[in-house]
């Protein structure tokens, strides 16, 4: 997928109307108050060598790094918001939301802008242990924890 074509997506999920119960479709999630999609999907699971992941991992980060660009050229510089202390609390047992849960449990941080009544956010996630390196987007209107 281009730059372009996640520009697209993040503008779909906005528009979108939110269901009423949860629905997975392809490398997403929508839910009351939410959307959310990973950009890479299946392409992200973690087969192939070390060089291949290697240079999966290069590739992510470039196209997030990328698309946090344009999105800044957008609607301006974003709030860089760090996951860790909702992970603890994660750990120590509170229920964090959805779409917020998936991207505490697997983000270290995520670049976030309040446009009108909805958030999007954006996060880079490191390899996993059946998946490789993924950027997810979010666009709710679920306060993030």
């Amino acid at each position: 997928m281009t730059t372009a074509h996640h520009l697209r997506l993040i503008d779909g999920m906005r528009a979108r109307e939110f269901p009423s119960e949860r629905t997975v479709s392809g490398s997403g999630a929508s839910g009351p108050g939410y959307h959310s999609a990973y950009l890479h999907g299946e392409e992200a699971l973690c087969d192939g060598d070390e060089a291949e992941r290697v240079e999966r991992r290069a590739q992510c980060r470039a196209e997030h790094d990328a698309l946090i660009a344009l999105l800044t050229l957008r609607w301006g510089e974003p709030q860089a918001v760090s996951l860790w202390s909702a992970r603890e609390r994660m750990l120590a047992g509170e229920e964090i939301p959805e779409p917020w849960a998936d991207a505490v449990a697997r983000g270290a941080y995520l670049a976030m802008w309040r446009i009108e009544d909805r958030w999007i956010a954006v996060a880079l996630h490191p390899d996993g242990e059946d998946l490789g390196p993924d950027t997810s987007v979010l666009v709710t209107v679920v306060a993030p924890p």
